[in-house]
């Protein structure tokens, strides 16, 4: 097992930064970089490039941008790395031609406690289902995806009201930690995979699509407030305000005995302080939001400036 193994890293979002400037402090020696092609972004849809990227190339460190990862091209230029480990954090599904290249393997990071949430939301999903336990897992990479052997896990809280952007912004630091660690244990080789156990309620984290995000009045408040968090600040849960469309990225719920006298997804307001909307059992108070066409705002000012139709 080398003392000092060469590294490839594969990332593409700020997620996957906090990783590889982890590796990089550490004193590991990254000889590649792998990200995303630069995509259109904006208006002037110009070229954007991703965080790793501008991560990579502040840090002067070999940078690839392959289109297609089975390409003989590419599998040439990363057969020449000579990579002993390779370390995926947020980028796309590696062909085994990929993933079984180096011989101490290739690991991943994923942004959940394994086998819990696998797929491509994990913290999304978490939050969503009200969890107030998550974390993150290395595991070694293998066919079925998110399937791997397990090096290592760690368990955090996660607060009533605390969005998935917020969950997202300490969990890439606590998940760099253990990456850093889990590279100590391969390299001293005190470290074993274990299987993925068994769990009969297993809870997964598909893609979030369009439908995901469109808030269901007619279930209880609690849910209606988790799946606002759970979406906020991206891609956020949405309403409809008087026939426009309307994002809401936080929420207070209260909670009615007896229920409301009005229907599920009639809202109110002063026209000063407060907008809500019912649920059966209660309201949903709205604290962040952004009407189509408009700034994001408080609501408070957003009410300031509104007349409803």
């Amino acid at each position: 097992m080398p003392t000092d193994p060469r590294i490839v890293f594969m990332g593409t979002p700020e997620f996957a930064v906090a990783s590889l400037d982890a590796i990089v402090a550490a004193g590991y020696n990254v000889v590649g970089v792998l990200t995303a092609p630069d995509k259109p972004a904006g208006r002037g849809m110009q070229l954007s490039a991703s965080a790793v990227k501008k991560y990579a190339l502040d840090k002067g460190l070999p940078l690839l941008q392959p289109d297609r990862l089975k390409n003989p091209g590419f599998l040439e230029e990363l057969r020449g790395l000579k990579a002993d480990l390779q370390i995926v954090v947020a980028f796309r599904m590696l062909p085994e031609v990929v993933w079984s290249m180096p011989p101490m393997g290739t690991v991943n990071l994923h942004g959940s406690l394994l086998p819990q949430y696998r797929g491509a939301a994990p913290i999304n999903w978490a939050v969503i289902n009200g969890e107030a336990v998550t974390g993150v897992t290395t595991f070694r990479l293998q066919h079925a995806i998110d399937t791997g052997n397990i090096l290592l896990r760690e368990s955090f809280p996660i607060g009533e009201d605390e969005t998935a952007g917020e969950v997202h912004d300490r969990m890439k630091v606590i998940g760099a930690n253990l990456l850093v660690r889990t590279i100590e244990g391969l390299v001293a080789g005190t470290l074993v995979g274990r299987p993925q156990e068994d769990v009969a309620d297993l809870k997964h984290a598909p893609k979030i699509v369009t439908e995901t995000c469109r808030i269901d009045w007619n279930r209880p408040a609690r849910e209606v407030h988790n799946l606002i968090r759970g979406l906020s600040p991206f891609p956020t849960a949405f309403t409809t305000l008087d026939d426009r469309l309307l994002k809401i990225y936080r929420s207070e719920k209260e909670m009615r005995t007896p229920p409301p006298s009005m229907a599920p997804g009639a809202y109110d307001t002063d026209g000063r302080t407060y907008l809500r909307w019912a649920t059966p059992d209660g309201y949903i108070r709205v604290t962040d939001l952004q009407l189509e066409g408009k700034k994001r705002m408080g609501t408070a000012d957003f009410l300031r400036g509104y007349k409803s139709a």
